[in-house]
């Protein structure tokens, strides 16, 4: 049995008994984050535009569209739903990185098709736990020379983790599961140019949707016979070999129904790339520390892993895309605004002068110890203050990483602002309650008739 095939076994095998009960409360946790995130998500211009075209071209269905009265089938509510996910760079994403953002393409799937096959919940928590695994071990295995190639990671893994929750969900058996894996692995696609254009960043805004969309068809071709290489993931060109300079191939098995990739997940809690989390964090501390202001900055330098200098040296963003992706401008922008209200991430601050001069005096830099002890998405903020002092501080795991986590009053006051518009108070607190009970919601209609809004 090769390692696609053990993935398939598994995706098809697990028990909702099987998986261990902080796993469980970590799955319920990125659940209602990627509810509140992707809701807040729908009112983007950008998502009224997926809507558009889904609405236009929708088939009948049983699938809600998060925000909306009507319904469509299950690719397309994922289409849709994976794009207001992704919407504002705030979705849940796998740490250490791996290119998966397993909310938006694992749970997303996972929701429609048990709408469309009326699952109960914990038929709907044990497919996500078990597309969680799928796709971050896809990830992990691809490892990080994907980005550096100039693909963007989940939009290439995240069509793994939608055939995993889909097929699930739709009774494959372990045959057709690997089929549905080798079909996937064709519906891989997404490129890095959003963050070099002058105009087209938005593309990435549907990277997850698209990804987790084709994820789900590949396991509707699958259920009806349709075949895929059921060596696509480690064969000679197979996902992590055509994609990936130094694939690491055991990873896609090592540990697998011991280790659970659910205690993986740091979730959010700046509406930016999760590269600025740590730069803002320490940044905020040094603030606190040693009560200074931006007109006494004279530089702020950040360390960090290659990829800070690579990918987010943007010094001009052209939109709020590049802005959101760009490490420099969100360091400048905290100093000004509460990075926490994703409304201080807009148009007009991008176009800020103060905002832009300050963005002009952070220098990124890889940082040799990080580099060296692998910590990821760590950073070194040192601030050059005009009377000559200066001051650093470390940040290895930001508030809302795995081994940093938010509290549950945390997520769920983050969940609370970011529905608060769309949302009447009795609504959420039903919300909160159906997420945290979801092992006890026999049909998922309870839970995704709280999704279409109240305003």
């Amino acid at each position: 049995m090769n390692a696609t095939q053990r993935l398939a076994n598994y995706a098809v095998n697990l028990r909702y008994r099987q998986i261990p009960r902080e796993v469980i409360l970590r799955a319920k946790a990125c659940i209602l984050d990627i509810l509140a995130v992707s809701l807040y998500g729908s009112t983007k211009p950008w998502s009224r535009a997926v809507v558009s075209f889904v609405r236009a071209a929708r088939a009948s269905g049983h699938c809600t569209v998060l925000g909306e009265r009507w319904r469509a089938n299950a690719a397309q509510a994922t289409l849709a739903n994976g794009a207001m996910a992704h919407a504002f760079e705030l979705d849940n994403v796998r740490q250490p990185g791996a290119g998966v953002h397993p909310g938006a393409t694992a749970f997303l799937p996972a929701l429609a098709t048990a709408e469309e096959t009326g699952a109960d919940g914990k038929a709907l928590l044990t497919a996500f736990v078990a597309a969680c695994e799928v796709v971050s071990r896809v990830g992990v295995a691809a490892g990080n020379s994907l980005e550096k190639r100039g693909f963007h990671a989940p939009a290439l893994t995240g069509t793994f983790g939608g055939a995993a929750a889909a097929g699930r969900l739709l009774g494959l058996d372990e045959k057709r599961m690997v089929n549905a894996f080798g079909i996937a692995g064709s519906y891989s696609g997404g490129l890095m140019e959003f963050s070099r254009c002058k105009d087209g960043a938005m593309i990435k805004r549907l990277h997850l949707g698209k990804a987790a969309e084709g994820g789900v068809n590949a396991a509707l071709l699958a259920k009806e016979g349709f075949a895929g290489p059921e060596s696509v993931l480690e064969g000679r060109f197979g996902f992590c070999r055509v994609f990936s300079d130094s694939p690491q191939l055991a990873a896609l098995t090592r540990g697998l129904g011991r280790n659970f990739e659910c205690m993986n997940i740091g979730i959010k809690r700046y509406a930016c790339h999760i590269n600025a989390h740590a730069p803002i964090e320490g940044l905020a501390k040094l603030r606190t520390d040693h009560q200074f202001g931006p007109a006494d900055i004279q530089e702020i330098t950040v360390g960090g892993i290659e990829k800070l200098v690579t990918h987010h040296a943007i010094y001009a963003p052209t939109d709020l895309m590049t802005a959101q992706y760009s490490i420099p401008f969100c360091v400048a922008l905290s100093l000004y605004d509460d990075p926490m209200d994703p409304g201080s991430f807009d148009e007009k601050r991008v176009r800020d002068k103060k905002i832009l001069a300050m963005t002009r005096r952070v220098r990124l830099k890889i940082d040799d110890e990080i580099e060296q002890r692998h910590w990821d998405r760590a950073a070194r903020v040192t601030v050059h203050l005009r009377d000559g002092r200066r001051q650093t501080a470390l940040i290895i795991h930001f508030r809302g990483a795995p081994k940093n986590p938010l509290g549950h009053a945390e997520l769920v006051d983050k969940a609370r602002r970011l529905t608060k518009s769309l949302l009447a108070p009795k609504t959420f607190d039903r919300l909160v309650e159906s997420v945290f009970t979801l092992e006890k919601v026999k049909k998922i209609s309870a839970l995704s008739s709280l999704l279409r809004g109240d305003r």
